[in-house]
């Protein structure tokens, strides 16, 4: 029937049928080493994302991540001028054994400041403009991520357009700034 999902059927033996699906979905998951969840739990703590964030995102990929790209937006400058707010330059100034990537206008400024909060900024640009193609997007983070590989970089984006940014250029994902920055 059009629209089904294949699912168990409802009618009668339908406990059966979904022991038989239930196993069936367990089975197409990979079955990983404890020490190699151990591992990617360390290194999401590492990077600063909780294990199912991580988790998704690597298998997503099929690789680490390798560098964040902030917005000005998720990082609380949504005017020229304005400062990081401390909140979150800490937050990203605490982060370890990733990159640093930020994609704002002033974005020399506020490399600045979030290097006076302990963060190595790997590179800092302007980043796409609001309603740019999707040719000028991806140029631009292409551009940023540098030697980093674009699939190994997760944007952390607050600007509704900013989520266009992954699926243009090829980049890990997007995670909103609210989820990363909690109430920093």
């Amino acid at each position: 029937m059009i629209g089904h999902n294949r699912g168990p059927s409802l009618e009668p033996g339908g406990a059966w049928r979904r022991h038989c699906w239930g196993r069936a979905r367990a089975e197409l998951l990979p079955v990983l080493p404890v020490e190699v969840v151990r591992l990617r739990v360390r290194r999401a703590a590492e990077i600063g994302l909780d294990y199912r964030t991580y988790a998704g995102l690597r298998a997503t990929t099929g690789r680490d991540l390798v560098a964040f790209l902030f917005s000005g937006n998720a990082l609380g400058v949504l005017r020229p001028g304005e400062a990081v707010p401390p909140g979150r330059a800490r937050r990203v100034g605490r982060l370890r054994g990733i990159g640093t990537l930020v994609a704002a206008p002033g974005s020399g400024r506020i490399a600045a400041a979030l290097a006076a909060a302990g963060a190595r900024v790997d590179a800092a640009g302007p980043g796409p403009a609001p309603g740019a193609g999707w040719r000028a997007m991806r140029a631009a983070l292409l551009e940023l991520t540098g030697p980093h590989p674009a699939d190994g970089v997760l944007v952390i984006g607050a600007a509704p357009w900013e989520r266009d940014w992954p699926a243009a250029a090829r980049l890990a994902g997007f995670l909103p700034a609210e989820r990363f920055f909690g109430g920093a």
